[in-house]
């Protein structure tokens, strides 16, 4: 199954994929309360690069979540 893109509302400083603040999920707004962890992935071969979040979420739930810089967009991982 593909990961669900997702949009993320973020910190608004010079690089936005740096520190997302909230998500939004199934038309319902997630309040990012804690960052777990963070990591940054990369593919030499394909030139990608994906910065990954381990967030718990308002709603109590932990997620995974990522900006893939390729593509641009935020994703969660299914």
């Amino acid at each position: 199954m593909p990961d669900k893109k997702i949009t993320v509302i973020a910190y608004s400083g010079h690089r936005h994929d740096e520190s997302p603040r909230g998500f939004i999920l199934y038309d319902e707004e997630i309040t990012i309360k804690e960052t777990l962890n963070r990591w940054l992935e990369e593919d030499f071969s394909g030139k990608s690069r994906k910065r990954y979040f381990t967030i718990k979420g308002s709603d109590g739930y932990i997620y995974k979540i990522y900006y893939d810089e390729k593509k641009k967009e935020w994703f969660l991982v299914l």
